[in-house]
């Protein structure tokens, strides 16, 4: 288990570079975190140290955006499941074909589609603190 605090704003690009250096080769992430916690910012950034330069924005009524780096020209996907009701509309959108990819895929709500992720997906738990930090911790 890996941990790193947020104290602000200002040193969230500071650890979506460590969380980076981290990830050795996985590409499918679950992002657990109430309402609020920042899965979405933090998300951008590690989007942005990335090389990407597209609005990042949630894909809260998408469900997915695709996003590809500048820098290195790979892809890279984020989800949201907030919205899906049944584990029917993960599989009708091909969820696995963007699992087993190879691109870099960003989950938030993963526990709306928890049996559908490989056993290899790395779970990061974001967490407000009663100051306004977050603890980012990876499992």
């Amino acid at each position: 288990m890996k941990n790193i605090i947020i104290n602000k704003l200002e040193n969230i690009r500071e650890a979506a570079a460590w969380f980076l250096s981290m990830i050795d080769d996985n590409t499918v992430f679950a992002f657990n975190g109430n309402m609020g916690a920042g899965k979405t910012t933090f998300i951008k950034s590690v989007c942005e140290e990335l090389g990407v330069e597209d609005v990042i924005n949630s894909p809260t009524f998408s469900i997915i955006n695709e996003y590809r780096s500048e820098t290195t020209g790979e892809l890279i996907y984020h989800f949201d499941f907030y919205r899906i009701n049944k584990i029917n509309e993960a599989y009708d959108m091909g969820i696995e074909d963007y699992f087993y990819s190879g691109a870099l895929c960003f989950i938030e709500w993963p526990e709306k589609i928890q049996e559908l992720l490989p056993e290899n997906a790395v779970f990061i738990d974001i967490i407000e603190q009663p100051d306004g930090s977050r603890s980012l911790t990876i499992n």
